[in-house]
């Protein structure tokens, strides 16, 4: 069941968030915000996959 949620979190996550990969985000220029939703993206992806 956990992995079924992170699955819908992580088709959540492509259609609402954006994606700082196809923006070409520097992440060392990253705001705070900007790095929290990365850091967000990679534990949902991280959890569906699992």
């Amino acid at each position: 069941m956990k992995k079924q949620v992170f699955k819908v979190l992580a088709k959540t996550n492509k259609l609402i968030l954006p994606s700082f990969t196809k923006k070409r985000l520097d992440i060392s220029k990253a705001s705070v915000l900007q790095l929290a939703i990365i850091g967000w993206r990679a534990y949902v992806t991280k959890n569906s996959l699992d």
